[in-house]
C-alpha cells in the first residue's frame, strides 16, 4: 500500500513538474514550528503548486522525516535526502524525528488528497473527494479547493467540489460566507451536509440570528430530501420482501388455492431449495472455481428439481391418502416438516450455513445519498416477476395447466374424460414444491441458509394466499407486494414484533370483511 501512495506522489510531482520544486525555508516551515504556522505554510504551498509537495507530505505520515538545524531530510530505506532538492546527504547525529499530532495529520492527508484532485484519472479524483468529505477541512485550504474546481471538467465531481468549498466557508469567519455557504448547501441531499447544519447549529457553533435562520432554512431542505430517500427506501426494502413472499405463497397457491392441501412443511422444501443452492456453491468453488460467478445458472434449475423430487414423493407416500381431510393432512405435513428439518441438522449440521453472492449480484445501484438499491434483491424482484409469468403462461396456456384446473373445479368429470386425476395430483405438488425451492434459492442470496429458514415465511405465506383469494394468482401479487410494503412501513413506526401484530389484526379484520379475499373466485368453480 505504502509502495502505491508513493507511486501516486510520484504521478503527481510529475504533472505538476512545470511548478517550482519546494524550497528549504518551505519545507522547514512545513516540519517545525507551531501546528497554525506549519499548516498555514502547508496550504501556502499547495495552492503554489509545487512540484514535490505529495511527496513529502506521504514522507511526514510515514515518519521519515527528520530535522537537524534549518535543513530538513527524509531518511527512507537507509538512503537519506534533503526534503527541499532530493540530493542525497548525510544524516546528523542531532537530527530530530517530526511530531505530528492528530491535527496535523489530519491536514497532512487532507492536502494529499487535494493534491489527487488533479489526477488525470476520474477515479482517483473520485476517490480523493470521498476521502475530503471524511476529512476535516479548513479555510486555508480553499485556494486549492478553487483550483481544482476550475480544473475539473466531470459534472458529479464539481458539484461536490461546490459543496465542499460550501462547507468549509459555513465555517468562515465572514458572515457574507457563511450566508452564501448556507444557500449552497440547502441544494444539498447528503446525510453528511445534514450533520455539517446540524453541528453548526448547535449551542456555540453559529451566534448571529440572519446566519442561523438561513443555516436552519438550509437544514429543512437537505432534511426533506433525505425523507424522501428514507420513504424510498422502505417501498423498494417493501417490495422486496414483497417479491419473496411472492415467490413463497405462489407454491401454495397452487398446493393450496387450487388443491386444497394445507402443506404445513412448504416452508421446509423452501429450505430444501437453499440448501441445494449452497452445495452447488460448494461444487463449483471446488471444481470449477474459475465460473464460480456462474453458480446460480445452475443452481435455480437445481433447487427446482430436487424440491420438486421431494413434494413427488411427499403426495405419492403420504398426502395422496389425505385428499378431503385437511385436519389430517395439517398434522401430517407439520409432522413431515419436522423430519425434513432433522434431516438438513444432521446432514449440514445445525448452523446457518454461508451462500455467496456470485460477484454480478453484489454491489448496489446509489440511488439517492442515503438510498442504495442492492444488486441481489432487484434480482430477487425480477426473477420473482418471471417465475410469476411462467406460472400464469403454464397454468392458462398449456396442456397441464388445463387438466390442473379441470381436476380442482370437477375430478370426477376430468376423470370421466380421460384425465389421469392422480399423477395431475401429483405433477401439480411436485410443481407448488418446485417453486417453493425456487424461493429458497432466491433466499439464499440475501441472507444465511439454516434449519429454521422455512418457520420464518410459512405464516405470511399462507397469509398472502388467503387474503389474496384462494386459487387466484393475480390476488396473490397484491397481497403478497401489499403486505410487504405495509410491513416495512409499519416497522419504520412501531418495531418488529409490533408491526407483525398489527399486521395480523389487520388481516383479521380483512378476512372478517371479505371472507373470499380480494380476487374471490366465480362461477361454478366456486361453489365447489
Amino acid at each position: 500500500m505504502r509502495t502505491l501512495l508513493r507511486f501516486l506522489c510520484l504521478a503527481l510531482s510529475l504533472l505538476a513538474g512545470a511548478a517550482e520544486a519546494l524550497t528549504p525555508q518551505q519545507t522547514l516551515a512545513i516540519a517545525a514550528g507551531e501546528n497554525d504556522a506549519r499548516i498555514a505554510a502547508l496550504n501556502a504551498a499547495a495552492a503554489g503548486g509545487d512540484a514535490h509537495l505529495a511527496a513529502f507530505v506521504q514522507a511526514l505520515l510515514d515518519g521519515e522525516v527528520k530535522v537537524a538545524g534549518d535543513k530538513v531530510y527524509i531518511v527512507h530505506d537507509d538512503k537519506t535526502t534533503l526534503a527541499a532538492s532530493g540530493e542525497p546527504a548525510s544524516l546528523p547525529e542531532a537530527a530530530e524525528d517530526v511530531s505530528n499530532n492528530n491535527r496535523m495529520r489530519g491536514a497532512l492527508d487532507a492536502v494529499l488528497s487535494t493534491l489527487r484532485l488533479f489526477s488525470p484519472d476520474l477515479g482517483v479524483r473520485r476517490a480523493a473527494i470521498v476521502d475530503l468529505g471524511k476529512a476535516t477541512l479548513e479555510e486555508g485550504q480553499l485556494p486549492l479547493i478553487d483550483k481544482a474546481l476550475a480544473a475539473e471538467i466531470d459534472p458529479k465531481l464539481k458539484e461536490d467540489l461546490e459543496r465542499m468549498r460550501a462547507a468549509i466557508l459555513v465555517s468562515s469567519n465572514d458572515r457574507g460566507n457563511r450566508l452564501a455557504a448556507a444557500k449552497e448547501l440547502a441544494t444539498s441531499s447528503q446525510s453528511t451536509v445534514a450533520s455539517l447544519l446540524q453541528e453548526r447549529l448547535a449551542a456555540g457553533g453559529e451566534t448571529d440570528p440572519e446566519v442561523r435562520a438561513a443555516l436552519q432554512q438550509a437544514l429543512d431542505a437537505v432534511r426533506g430530501r433525505l425523507a424522501w430517500g428514507e420513504r424510498l427506501a422502505v417501498v423498494f426494502t417493501g417490495i422486496s420482501l414483497g417479491s419473496v413472499l411472492l415467490l413463497v405463497a405462489l407454491g401454495l397457491a397452487i398446493t393450496y388455492g387450487l388443491m386444497g392441501v394445507i402443506n404445513m412443511a412448504h416452508g421446509e422444501l423452501m429450505m430444501i431449495g437453499a440448501y441445494t443452492t449452497y452445495v452447488v456453491q460448494n461444487l463449483f468453488r471446488t471444481y470449477a472455481p474459475g465460473a464460480f460467478d456462474a453458480y446460480i445458472l445452475v443452481a435455480i434449475p437445481a433447487a427446482f428439481m430436487v424440491a420438486a423430487l421431494v413434494g413427488a414423493v411427499l403426495e405419492r407416500g403420504v398426502i395422496r391418502f389425505l385428499y378431503g381431510r385437511p385436519l389430517e393432512t395439517l398434522l401430517a405435513t407439520w409432522g413431515i416438516s419436522l423430519v425434513l428439518q432433522q434431516a438438513v441438522r444432521s446432514i449440514f449440521g445445525a448452523q446457518n450455513v454461508p451462500v455467496e453472492n456470485p460477484a454480478w449480484l453484489s454491489g448496489g445501484v446509489q440511488a439517492m445519498s442515503n438510498l442504495v438499491l442492492p444488486y441481489n434483491r432487484i434480482a430477487i424482484i425480477a426473477f420473482a416477476m418471471l417465475v410469476l409469468g411462467a406460472v400464469a403462461l403454464l397454468i392458462a396456456k398449456t396442456r397441464l395447466g388445463l387438466f390442473v384446473r379441470g381436476v380442482t373445479q370437477n375430478r370426477r368429470m376430468a376423470s370421466c374424460v380421460g384425465v389421469d386425476t392422480a399423477r395431475i395430483d401429483m405433477v401439480a405438488f411436485a410443481f407448488g414444491a418446485g417453486i417453493a425451492g425456487l424461493a429458497g434459492c432466491a433466499l439464499s442470496q440475501i441472507g444465511n441458509v439454516g434449519p429454521d429458514l422455512g418457520q420464518s415465511y410459512i405464516v405470511d405465506s399462507f397469509l398472502v394466499v388467503v387474503v389474496g383469494g384462494v386459487g387466484q394468482l393475480a390476488g396473490t401479487v397484491v397481497a403478497a407486494l401489499g403486505l410487504g410494503v405495509l410491513n416495512k412501513f409499519l416497522e419504520g413506526m412501531a418495531g418488529a414484533v409490533l408491526a407483525k401484530i398489527m399486521v395480523l389484526v389487520f388481516i383479521v379484520i380483512f378476512i372478517q370483511r371479505k371472507p373470499s379475499g380480494l380476487f374471490a373466485m366465480k362461477g361454478r368453480s366456486a361453489e365447489a
